[in-house]
């Protein structure tokens, strides 16, 4: 204790403890924390997401770079260079209604980009067992052996035969109008295609906001084409065409861009008007799935036989939660208790002391010592475990050294413990060698027990020759 301090318990302070330090008294059973993890950062597909979870988006996003640089661009030199010419000659309603385009192209824009498109979270390991199991008694091979290719199951969807197939990805069947996109490697729910102009796949979730973009877009090409032609031949009444395009040349790149965007935009609108008045996908359509006849053998279940029905259910009906749980935290496994820490490097492994009296019950009552490795003057230290001093006064020296060792090591007995590995030694009326404690230096320490007196008897003439052997080397 530093001078002038309290008692032992002040002043005291924590350090950290090493966890691979290798003192025998560490404990075994200290647990590690584990720190929560969201669902979003060991999601399997092929997405990226920022905002701790709350945007999704494919990793393919340079074409959404691009169609945001070619929106703002366009929409931004409309408002600087052609909107305040036009408010002044035509009205002053016309930079609002662009504005208010402008406004609701980019919400639905990201919107579409930047949401869950109705991803189906995969089968787990226990999940993916079972239904392997399932489709080994469905197909008679319970032995594991040869499965037929077509994993699918058959249901009846308003009187039509639909086929339900599996995904060998994520290890389920996947549900009417489902598909699995090979760019995000996720199987989305009704499944329209996947867009790299909004960044996204496009299906149940976010299709009404897709068609919502497309169509008002489109209006936006449309407004701003229109009028920018007109600032130009306004202008050009005025001081000719030549100088109308030297005066306003933003309106010329303008025009140029809306005009070979129009077509394709316009025309996507009116694919996907087709579409949702049939109550399709781009999917299905593609493939051919079904016929918009009623009466033909393929006809489409899904449709409900009214365009205003169709339209109403894709643009209105409600919006289904996301089965991801992306923003979730992800249950933390069990902890599992630290590896025990390694103890002596010499005579092997040492056990605590509690451990080595549940082991001897019948000396749980005795004292225990801590004893030091000997070593004889002059000889380097013999490879046999070290025995234990007592604590009394050494003897004094003798003439005679190895005499003196020989009639005091008569009362020392060995005795290997067949459990623990340890030596069982002599009471404490044994002395203690001079010669062997002269220059024996601080070994490790292990936990040895104490002998009663009854033990000594049957055991001391085998002692006396071995150590009588051992004082001659």
């Amino acid at each position: 204790m530093p001078p002038g301090g309290g008692g032992p318990m002040k002043d005291c302070e924590y350090s950290q403890i090493s966890t691979h330090s290798s003192s025998p008294m560490e404990s075994p059973h200290k647990k590690k924390k584990i720190a929560a993890r969201r669902k979003w950062e060991v999601f399997p597909g092929r997405n990226k997401f920022f905002c701790n979870g709350r945007i999704m988006m494919a990793r393919q996003t340079g074409v959404f770079y691009l169609t945001l640089v070619l929106i703002l661009v366009t929409s931004g030199l409309f408002f600087a260079f052609d909107c305040p010419y036009l408010a002044v000659k035509i009205t002053p309603a016309i930079p609002v209604v662009g504005g208010i385009l402008f406004f609701f192209v980019m919400g639905t824009l990201l919107r579409t980009s930047f949401s869950d498109p109705g991803v189906l979270p995969r089968a787990t390991p226990d999940e993916a067992a079972d239904l392997e199991r399932q489709i080994d008694i469905a197909n008679g091979t319970s032995s594991g052996g040869y499965r037929p290719p077509p994993r699918t199951k058959e249901v009846i969807i308003n009187g039509q035969t639909v086929k339900l197939k599996y995904c060998f990805t994520c290890k389920i069947f996947r549900p009417p109008r489902a598909s699995h996109c090979s760019l995000c490697d996720n199987c989305v729910e009704r499944f329209d295609h996947h867009c790299p102009w909004v960044g996204n796949c496009v299906g149940k979730r976010n299709y009404r906001f897709f068609y919502m973009f497309i169509l008002s877009l489109s209006f936006l090409t449309v407004f701003i084409f229109a009028f920018v032609i007109t600032h130009v031949i306004l202008r050009s009444q005025q001081a000719g065409f030549l100088n109308a395009l030297k005066d306003s040349p933003a309106s010329v790149l303008e025009a140029v861009v809306c005009f070979f965007s129009v077509w394709s935009i316009v025309g996507l609108s009116g694919f996907h008007t087709y579409l949702i008045s049939s109550n399709q996908t781009t999917n299905e359509d593609i493939k051919g799935s079904w016929s918009n006849k009623r009466g033909k053998e393929n006809y489409n279940p899904y449709s409900y036989g009214n365009i205003f029905t169709n339209c109403c259910v894709a643009l209105c009906g409600p919006i289904s939660p996301s089965l991801i749980d992306r923003r979730g935290y992800i249950q933390p496994d069990t902890p599992q208790p630290a590896a025990p820490s390694n103890g002596m490097a010499a005579y092997g492994a040492t056990q605590s002391q509690s451990d080595m009296a549940a082991a001897t019950p019948l000396l749980q009552s005795e004292p225990s010592l801590t004893s030091d490795e000997l070593h004889l003057p002059g000889k380097p230290g013999l490879g046999t475990p070290c025995a234990s001093l007592t604590l009394g006064p050494p003897t004094p020296p003798s003439s005679m050294p190895n005499l003196a060792a020989e009639a005091a090591l008569t009362d020392i007995l060995p005795l290997k413990d067949e459990h623990m590995g340890h030596q069982f030694l002599t009471p404490d009326e044994a002395p203690s060698p001079p010669t062997m404690l002269a220059g024996s230096p601080l070994a490790h320490s292990r936990t040895m027990h104490v002998l009663g007196l009854a033990s000594q008897d049957s055991l001391h003439e085998d002692s006396v020759r071995g150590l009588v052997k051992l004082s001659s080397v």
